[in-house]
């Protein structure tokens, strides 16, 4: 199943995101996605993907949520993810409730996909600290699944508390939308293995077509920690984000799509952020790439 990243960053964040949805879902697209930043950092400490800049995309972001939640009300059949959304930026109890609402109004097709981030200053300005961002997450986890458990929820852990308390408000889907993790170290794959009902790879284009062969020696740490967690690794889905780089022509990512189908990664999405603006232009390459 095919998908694409909402309009969202840079000058795409003014397109009309509720026609860019209801247009590439009667097309096919099958799932929408989201991404999270907070800010462009004038000098930052670290940069984006191994470089020491960050994109100048990111210094026009339109929030995950709001975007998700117009995605829904347009749409019918689609899934909506987030990859990914910076988990220990926001308080568990608000992000429960966010996601919760989302699914709820959307009859149940929010894909949530969490991350640790990676930018000191975004952390900085939101509040959050930048150490132990992997224990926050766990505790997050568990928050989540506190949250999402029929009866009263309660929580005492290492960043958080959450008092005795009555929250009614349940997701579409039972037990709850499943979790997905973006993941590229040992310890972050083998949380997917332990806790992740999905995994969110990314790969690149242009790039190395081998790059199938890095998704395989990550996900070996995965099933890895899968078994050791007496988890069956088949249950882990993936679902894999292409990122698209300026001046790449459509036969290029038609042909990233097929070798990862063929390799036993059907369900992507492709990110356009760095290609297109603008409504109609991006339409284009959705039915381009969804005609194959």
């Amino acid at each position: 199943m095919l998908g694409f990243a909402l309009p969202q960053f840079g000058r795409a964040a003014y397109d009309d995101v509720a026609r860019f949805a209801s247009t590439a879902e009667q097309l096919g697209a099958g799932s929408f996605w989201v991404g999270d930043r907070l800010l462009a950092p004038m000098h930052p400490s670290v940069g984006y993907a191994g470089t020491d800049t960050v994109p100048e995309e990111f210094r026009t972001v339109l929030d995950p949520f709001v975007a998700l939640t117009v995605a829904a009300t347009a749409t019918r059949t689609a899934r909506l993810g987030s990859n990914v959304l910076v988990a220990p930026w926001y308080p568990p109890v608000q992000l429960a409730r966010q996601l919760t609402s989302i699914d709820v109004v959307s009859g149940g097709r929010l894909l949530p996909g969490l991350g640790i981030g990676w930018s000191p200053e975004e952390f900085q300005a939101a509040g959050a600290p930048f150490r132990r961002r992997g224990a926050q997450l766990d505790e997050l986890l568990d928050i989540l699944g506190a949250w999402w458990t029929p009866g009263p929820v309660e929580h005492q852990g290492e960043r958080w508390s959450v008092p005795p308390s009555w929250v009614d408000l349940a997701p579409v889907q039972r037990p709850h939308p499943p979790i997905y993790l973006g993941a590229f170290t040992s310890p972050g794959l083998r949380r997917v293995g332990e806790r992740a009902d999905g995994w969110l790879p990314v790969v690149q284009v242009p790039g190395r077509l081998h790059h199938v062969d890095g998704l395989r020696r990550q996900r070996a740490v995965i099933d890895a920690a899968a078994r050791d967690a007496g988890r069956d690794p088949d249950t882990i889905h993936s679902y894999v984000r292409i990122n698209v780089a300026a001046g790449v022509e459509i036969e290029q990512v038609c042909e990233t799509i097929r070798t990862l189908a063929d390799s036993g990664y059907p369900d992507a999405f492709v990110d356009l952020m760095y290609v297109v603006s603008g409504t109609e232009a991006h339409l284009k390459w959705v039915e381009q790439l969804l005609a194959g």
